[in-house]
C-alpha cells in the first residue's frame, strides 16, 4: 500500500478526485456504491460529518423506513465494506498514480482524503519498469577510473562555466518554466464543479445516475410546494419533480469563473385535466431570465411538455456567472405563478451543449470506448428488458444486453443547433411465450420485428428489420445527421411498430 502524508488537501482537489473515482469503469458499473460514496463525500464537503451515521445513511441512501433497525438490517455495514474493497481495488490499478486517495476507515463512514507521498510515484514507476538484472550488474561494475575521470572533467566544466558566466552575465538564457497540464477526462466530457438543487425540497436525493441533489438553497422569494403526485412521465426519478418553488422568486448561485451548461427542470402537477387545479394550456405562463437576460418568454410548462405530470427540461449553454461571481436566475409569473422543480449546473463546452448518451437500463454504464452513458431518461411508453444472450461482432457485448421495447418515444431536451443522432439496436432471440414476442398463429415462426423511427414527425428509418440487416445477436448502428430540435427544444424520437414491437438499446446525440 502507498504511504500517505498529513499534508492538507484542498476542497477543489478533493472534489476533483471524487469525480475521477465516480467516472472510472470500476465505479460506473456499480451505481449503488457510487451513490454511497457520493453521499458520504458530499456530506463531508458540506461540513456535516456529524450527520454521517448508520441510521441516516440507511434512510438517505438505501431508502429504508424510519423504523430501520441496524441490529437486524446490516445493509449499511455490508455496503460500506464493499465500498472499502472497491476503493482499494481502484487505487491499486486505475488510481494508483493519483496524488490524493479516498479511504473509508474501518469502523466509521466519514471519508478521508489523503495525499500520497511523492516517493511512492517513483517506486511505482520502478515497479512497472524494473531495471533488468544484467543492466544493474553492468552499471555497478563500471571501472572506478571512469568515475575519477568524470569527476575531473566535471570540475573543469564548472571552472569554465564560472569564468564565462562572470564575463557574460547578461547573456545568460532564461531558464524555461514548465507547468503540468491537466489530463483529458477519460469520459470525453468536461469535469469540474456541479450544482444540483431540488427546488422546494428539504432533503437530499441521489438519482439513478448517481448524482447527489441538494435541498433548496440560494433562493429569495416564492414558497416551497410539495406534490402528492407519484408518477411523472419521462423520468426514472419522479422525486426530483415532486417538490417545487412557486411564485415570483430568484436564485443567486455562487460559481467559479468558467463556462457552464444550465438545465432547468419543471413538471406541471397543479394544472391539467387530472390535476387538482383543472385547466390546461395557458393556466400558467412565466418568464425566466439568466443574469438579467430573458431566456424563456411566456413559457408554458404544460404545453411544452405535451401534458401534465411530465418532466420538462430546458437546456442552455455558454452560461457564466455575473461580475459578482454569482449566477442570477429570475422566475416571474405572467399568467399564474412561476414554478421550478430543480436546477442543474454542469461544466460546459463553449458554443454547444454536452453530448447526450442514454442507455436503456436503470443504471449508468461505462462503455469500452471510455464513454459514460446515463441511465434511461426522457422516455414515454415501452418497457426495459435484458437478454442473457451475448452480442456478437462487438468488443462490448454487455452494452447490448438491455433494450427498451414496445411503442415508445424519447423527448430529448437540447439547445438550438444541428445534431447527429446515433441509434444502437440488436435483435436478440426471444424465447417462445415471452411477453415481447406474439405467439405464432400455427403457420410457422412468429413474425419478424419491423418498425419505423420518426424524428419530430419526419421518418428517419422506415420499416427497419434488424434481422434482415445484420442477423440475430449482432449490433446494428444507424446514424442520422442534420437534425434540429423542434419549437419546444426537443428531439422527439418515436419508435412505432409495424409488426411485433419497436426496440432500441442506446441513443447518442452529439452537436455537429
Amino acid at each position: 500500500m502507498p504511504s500517505t502524508t498529513a499534508v492538507l488537501t484542498s476542497w477543489d482537489e478533493e472534489r476533483t478526485e471524487l469525480q475521477a473515482v465516480l467516472h472510472s469503469p470500476v465505479f460506473a458499473r456499480s451505481p449503488a456504491l457510487s451513490h454511497l460514496l457520493s453521499y458520504l463525500c458530499e456530506k463531508t464537503f458540506a461540513g456535516e460529518t456529524d450527520q454521517i451515521k448508520e441510521y441516516s445513511v440507511a434512510l438517505d441512501v438505501f431508502d429504508r423506513q424510519d423504523s430501520f433497525d441496524q441490529d437486524t438490517d446490516s445493509i449499511v455495514r455490508v455496503q460500506a465494506n464493499r465500498l472499502r474493497k472497491r476503493l482499494s481495488e481502484y487505487y491499486a490499478r486505475d488510481g494508483a498514480a493519483h496524488p490524493i486517495h479516498i479511504t473509508i476507515p474501518v469502523g466509521q463512514y466519514v471519508p478521508m482524503f489523503q495525499r500520497v507521498a511523492q516517493e511512492t510515484t517513483a517506486a511505482a514507476t520502478e515497479h512497472e519498469n524494473p531495471t533488468p538484472p544484467e543492466e544493474r550488474s553492468r552499471r555497478s561494475s563500471k571501472p572506478y577510473w571512469m568515475m575519477g575521470a568524470a569527476v575531473l572533467l566535471l570540475c573543469g566544466l564548472v571552472v569554465a562555466a564560472f569564468l564565462v558566466g562572470k564575463k557574460n552575465k547578461t547573456q545568460l538564457a532564461p531558464v524555461p518554466s514548465y507547468s503540468q497540464q491537466p489530463a483529458e477526462p477519460a469520459v470525453g466530457l468536461p469535469v469540474g464543479e456541479e450544482v444540483h438543487i431540488l427546488a422546494g425540497s428539504t432533503r437530499k436525493y441521489v438519482d439513478h445516475a448517481g448524482k447527489l441533489w441538494n435541498p433548496d438553497t440560494y433562493f429569495s422569494g416564492g414558497s416551497a410546494v410539495q406534490s402528492p403526485v407519484q408518477h411523472i412521465w419521462r423520468t426514472q426519478d419522479p422525486i426530483i419533480y415532486r417538490s417545487s418553488r412557486l411564485g415570483d422568486f430568484t436564485y443567486n448561485i455562487p460559481l467559479k469563473p468558467g463556462t457552464y451548461e444550465l438545465r432547468l427542470h419543471f413538471a406541471e402537477a397543479q394544472y391539467g385535466p387530472e390535476n387538482a387545479g383543472g385547466g390546461g394550456e395557458g393556466s400558467r405562463t412565466m418568464t425566466v431570465s439568466v443574469n438579467g437576460e430573458p431566456v424563456l418568454h411566456d413559457f408554458d410548462v404544460l404545453a411544452d411538455a405535451g401534458g401534465e405530470r411530465t418532466a420538462e427540461v430546458k437546456v442552455f449553454h455558454d452560461i457564466s456567472p455575473a461580475s459578482d461571481g454569482q449566477l442570477h436566475l429570475s422566475f416571474a409569473g405572467r399568467n399564474g405563478s412561476a414554478m421550478l422543480s430543480a436546477i442543474e449546473i454542469l461544466p460546459g463546452m463553449r458554443g454547444q451543449i454536452r453530448p447526450v448518451r442514454i442507455v436503456a437500463r436503470d443504471v449508468p454504464y461505462y462503455s469500452n470506448d471510455s464513454r459514460w452513458w446515463s441511465p434511461d431518461a426522457y422516455f414515454k411508453g415501452g418497457q426495459i428488458s435484458s437478454s442473457q444472450e451475448s452480442a456478437q461482432g462487438t468488443d462490448d457485448p454487455e452494452f447490448y444486453e438491455t433494450e427498451r421495447w414496445g411503442h415508445f418515444s424519447y423527448a430529448i431536451p437540447l439547445a438550438p443547433g444541428r445534431y447527429s443522432v446515433t441509434l444502437h439496436f440488436i435483435e436478440h432471440h426471444a424465447a417462445p411465450g415471452s411477453a415481447e414476442v406474439p405467439q405464432s398463429d400455427g403457420s410457422g415462426s412468429p413474425p419478424e420485428r419491423v418498425f419505423n423511427v420518426f424524428c419530430n414527425g419526419k421518418t428517419v428509418l422506415a420499416k427497419l428489420n434488424i434481422l434482415d440487416e445484420v442477423g440475430e445477436n449482432h449490433p446494428l448502428v444507424r446514424k442520422i445527421k442534420g437534425l434540429e430540435p423542434n419549437a419546444q427544444g426537443k428531439l422527439l424520437l418515436e419508435f412505432v411498430p409495424v409488426t411485433r414491437y419497436a426496440t432500441v438499446s442506446a441513443i447518442e446525440v452529439v452537436p455537429e
